[in-house]
């Protein structure tokens, strides 16, 4: 998106992990960063997580419910992991479209969609959050796992999940959140700011993008904040659940 896109207002800076950057150049520099690590994407998240994710995008689905004849979106949904995930639970006549701004996430997610046949009910579309290619009221579920804190304007992404969703379709988004325990918090953030970024380093040959993506958790909203953006993007009913001691939260709103 070029900078002419935005409006007067939008020029200002924004945060980029500890930085700030202008709004116009984030999505660039966040495409960088994942068009580096796609490669070995999910071994450094198994890595980084002590393969803790997989637990909580069984959790994500588990809570999401799909069944039946469901039309899913997985916005930012790279490597496919919760797509496939949704699949398994909803059954033969469910189809998700895996959607990601970065088309090399999207390469490594057809190529595992492949693998395990499954390119007859999951496709991949490359689309920005903020902008959805997506007709109105097309979605029984729209999710999002890791992804919505590296999108430059998260308000315009809800507003957009909103959009898409049918009339009683659920979003739900997996994302880091704030620690509640003190003594895990000190662990955590030593693990995450002086271990993570050398394994990035040593695993992915990229330290630097590592560093970018713990201090974008750090810089994140509260679960409580990102709640209430969610009702103010139009969503009803809406929760967060924390698993892990608060690692990360499973935010929920319904469309009615």
């Amino acid at each position: 998106m070029s900078s002419a896109s935005f409006s007067k207002q939008e020029q200002s800076e924004i945060d980029f992990g500890f930085s700030k950057v202008p709004l116009p150049e984030k999505q660039g520099l966040v495409d960088d960063v994942f068009h580096s690590v796609a490669a070995k994407y999910d071994v450094m998240n198994d890595v980084m997580s002590l393969g803790q994710h997989r637990i909580w995008k069984d959790v994500l689905v588990q809570e999401l419910h799909p069944s039946g004849h469901w039309r899913h979106l997985d916005m930012a949904g790279g490597t496919g992991d919760v797509a496939f995930k949704i699949v398994k639970a909803a059954g033969l006549d469910s189809r998700v479209i895996v959607s990601d701004i970065n088309q090399s996430m999207l390469d490594v997610g057809e190529e595992r969609a492949a693998t395990q046949n499954m390119l007859g009910q999951v496709s991949f579309r490359q689309a920005n959050a903020e902008n959805l290619p997506f007709e109105d009221n097309s979605f029984d579920g729209y999710t999002i796992a890791f992804g919505i804190r590296n999108v430059p304007r998260r308000e315009l992404a809800l507003r957009e999940a909103f959009r898409v969703l049918k009339r009683g379709g659920r979003f739900m988004c997996l994302e880091f959140s704030h620690v509640d325990v003190p003594v895990l918090e000190s662990i955590y953030k030593a693990y995450s700011f002086s271990l993570i970024p050398s394994l990035g380093g040593m695993i992915a040959g990229d330290a630097s993008s590592y560093r970018y993506l713990v201090e974008s958790i750090a810089q994140f909203p509260s679960a409580e904040t990102f709640r209430q953006l969610i009702g103010d993007a139009g969503f009803a009913r809406t929760s967060f659940t924390k698993l892990s001691g608060g690692i990360v939260a499973i935010h929920s709103g319904w469309k009615l």
